[in-house]
């Protein structure tokens, strides 16, 4: 360096920073492969998602579960009526660092990942996409039960609104289990990196679907 001088001995504070330096870039190697290791899971929420991987989602391993259904409730409740399932709403958001976790550090456990998708439809309803909806769907100074206005505009609108209105809650990521009838199973729940609870509060909501 600039400011070393010839036979100048590296300090061990140094020469520790250089070693963690080290093991961080070998641990981030995996990141840009398209295995089942590129999930690192410490990181999870901060950078993209693995299903916006180079590589295509279909290529990437232990990318985790993907929704049945994805910004259409409509569609997903036709589905569980047709496959007698219970419905999953994953009220998320394309910039929600807990949802990532989420899908990326629970939804891959086998025991969460399996269970999901054997016994119910999952759709995910994303609060802040920003695309507008069809001019046709799109609703000025809506009064919500607060008796506050709103415009809904776009599909982030449309599903917050929806989310609020429904099950008073503006948090995401929000997991609510309902039968084909629309009537909830059991409460909602929002963010549970506890693998265990989260497949409690699966099993409850299925137990409870008749």
């Amino acid at each position: 360096l600039p400011h070393d001088y010839k036979g100048m001995k590296i300090s061990s504070g140094r020469k520790l920073m250089g070693v963690i330096a080290l093991l961080f870039t070998l641990y981030l190697v995996p990141g840009v492969t398209a295995t089942k290791y590129a999930n690192l899971q410490l990181l999870s929420g901060f950078p993209p998602p693995l299903s916006y991987s180079i590589y295509g989602k279909e290529n990437v391993r232990g990318k985790g579960l993907e929704a049945n259904v994805v910004n259409d409730y409509s569609k997903a409740l036709q589905l569980a009526k047709a496959q007698h399932k219970p419905i999953m709403i994953d009220f998320t958001g394309w910039a929600c660092v807990n949802c990532r976790k989420m899908e990326e550090n629970v939804w891959t456990q086998p025991e969460v990942y399996n269970y999901i998708r054997e016994n119910f439809i999952l759709v995910s309803l994303y609060v802040d996409d920003k695309q507008n909806l069809p001019a046709d769907q799109r609703i000025l100074n809506y009064k919500t039960k607060e008796g506050n206005t709103k415009d809904i505009i776009t599909i982030g609108d449309k599903w917050a609104t929806f989310q609020a209105e429904n099950f008073n809650q503006t948090t995401q990521p929000l997991y609510v289990l309902l039968d084909t009838d629309e009537k909830l199973l059991n409460n909602p729940v929002g963010y549970t990196p506890n693998v265990s609870e989260y497949v409690q509060w699966l099993s409850c909501g299925k137990i409870a679907f008749k």
